[in-house]
This record gives structure tokens, sequence and C-alpha cells, in this order.
């Protein structure tokens, strides 16, 4: 349990730092967006594969305490944590790459209205709402943790 705690806090601690503190700095203080999508874009892997990791030592610190698997509580927001950085690292992410590979050049160079711009928005706006998820479940699965705890403590 305590592990379990641990993990999920380092986890949902560093993607948090990344997405309110590192990406928001890189695109303040980089000379270019580009040059800044470029580092979010390296480190972002990190953040989700990590997620998977998590996701799934959830899963079997779960099953291990229990007999079998139950697909209730922390095991279910477990999954939806590896399915959530999944998603977004292995569907949306090489999307995202494609296309900048097909643009060649800076996006914002291209005009606001061209299809490949609105695509590279709508595909960053679900890469961030993947992770968003992800975090969502890890902060909900923290809390039941640490409900957890502090019931075995009352009960002894």
């Amino acid at each position: 349990m305590l592990i379990e705690l641990a993990v999920l806090a380092f986890w949902l601690g560093a993607a948090a730092f990344f997405a309110v503190a590192v990406a928001p700095t890189l695109f303040a203080v980089l000379p270019t967006r580009t040059l800044a999508g470029e580092v979010v874009g390296r480190l972002l892997p990190g953040v989700f594969y990590s997620g998977m990791v998590v996701g799934l030592l959830i899963g079997i610190i779960e099953v291990g305490g229990r007999a079998a698997w139950s697909w209730r509580g922390r095991e279910m927001l477990g999954a939806l944590i590896v399915v959530a950085c999944a998603i977004a690292q292995l569907i949306v992410g090489p999307r995202i790459a494609r296309l900048r590979a097909e643009i060649s050049g800076p996006i914002e160079s291209l005009p606001v209205d061209d299809a490949r711009r609105m695509m590279f928005g709508r595909l960053h706006g679900v890469s961030i709402a993947w992770l968003g998820v992800a975090m969502l479940a890890a902060v909900i699965a923290l809390v039941l943790c640490a409900r957890s705890l502090d019931t075995r403590a009352v009960g002894t």
C-alpha cells in the first residue's frame, strides 16, 4: 500500500511539474515555438511511458493483495492510467510527428486557417486531454490509497 502511494505520488508530481512548469517555461524562454515543441516532444515520452509503468504497477500491487482480479477501485484506475498514456504516446504522438514531418517547417508559419495547422492544434489538445485523464485517475487512486492507509491505521 505504501509503495503504491509513493509510486502514484512520484509520477503525479513529475507529470504535474512537467505540465505546469516545464512545458510552459520552454515555450516562454526558447527563441521559437518550434524549438520549444521539439524539446517538449522529446520529454513527453518519458512522462507517458512512466505513466504506463505506474498504471501496471498499481494493477500488480492491487491484484497481489487479493486472491483475484476484480476490476474495481484502484485496479481500474491503474488500467485507465495505462490506457490514457498509451493512447497519447502510441496513437496521438505518432500522428503529431507525421504531421510535423509533412509540414517540414514552423507550424506558426502556416496560415491560421490551414488544415494542417488546425489538425496539429486538435492533436495537441487531444494529447493534453489524455495526459489530464491519466493525471486525474492518478489523483483519485492516490486519494483512495491514502484513505485506505488511514483506515488501516485507525482500525489497528
